[in-house]
């Protein structure tokens, strides 16, 4: 297949562009700084340097590509700007899916998240609803609203991405703040998945059928389940109740449908991620 892959140097982008070379297809990818095309050029794909936020050059990239599939997996949290990633989820998602009607694409697979659903006792599955009272749902409810009104949009909704260059690595946002103690313990849920099975997921989309799936490990956990052993791998003291919590679901999360579809994540459990992560 030939594949346009938006934002191919992300977390899960430069992850996701090897795998595909791998798996034979033609690949492109897009990056909004021309300082990061090589690392693209790099892993055998061809580097675009693009700016969503322009409909014009979104509209003449996809059309002088002609994908089979566009594999969305823009996101603008470096600086832990929730607004700002907000912003590209809807305009951004907008403007690719515009292009892609325009250009006759009709498979996209886009990333989404796991954690804005309503909160409930049981984990959630795709057929549940998602919380609009949550601050990264407006974002994420236009995505998936752009995303279905494709002729095949399949929607991943990842859970808290952890691994080298995400926020819980040791040099990440997250890291940082159980170092200096910010962070408490809190019966609140957080389903994981780590980044490199956020990539082998989104390769195995391009077989699934459309609609949401949950990428999420084995094992959803609440933070004083997992902040302890977070913090341990980290050199760090135990946190007490004391500050803020990570960013978290108000319930688990289930993986049934993704795993019925032939995925399987090669680390099931944050367990065994963090402790590998020094």
């Amino acid at each position: 297949m030939k594949i346009l892959v938006a934002g191919a140097t992300g977390v899960v982008g430069r992850r996701l562009v090897p795998l595909l070379v791998q798996a034979g297809h033609e690949v492109a990818g897009t990056t909004r700084r021309a300082g990061r095309a090589r690392s693209i050029a790099d892993q055998k794909a061809r580097p675009i340097v693009l700016d969503v936020f322009d409909a014009e050059a979104v509209r003449a990239v996809v059309a002088a590509e002609r994908p089979d599939a566009i594999v969305h997996q823009l996101t603008d949290l470096a600086a832990e700007d929730f607004d700002a990633n907000s912003r590209l989820r809807v305009h951004g998602t907008r403007n690719l899916v515009e292009a892609a009607g325009e250009s006759g694409v009709e498979l996209m697979i886009a990333q989404s998240i796991a954690w804005v659903y309503v909160p409930g006792e049981r984990p959630a599955v795709e057929s549940d609803p998602l919380d609009p009272k949550l601050p990264p749902s407006e974002g994420v409810i236009a995505l998936e609203e752009a995303v279905a009104s494709m002729p095949r949009g399949v929607v991943l909704r990842y859970g808290a991405l952890y691994g080298p260059g995400t926020w819980y690595a040791p040099d990440g946002a997250i890291a940082e703040r159980v170092r200096a103690g910010s962070l408490r313990l809190a019966p609140a849920w957080t389903s994981f998945v780590h980044a490199d099975d956020a990539a082998s997921a989104a390769l195995a989309a391009l077989d699934w059928p459309a609609g949401p799936v949950n990428v999420v490990d084995d094992e959803p956990a609440t933070t004083a389940d997992w902040l302890p052993v977070y913090s341990a791998a980290l050199g760090a003291p135990t946190p007490g109740t004391a500050g803020r919590h990570a960013a978290t679901t108000g319930r688990p999360v289930s993986n049934a449908l993704a795993l019925s579809l032939g995925w399987k994540p090669q680390v099931p459990s944050w367990r065994t991620g963090f402790a590998d992560m020094g």
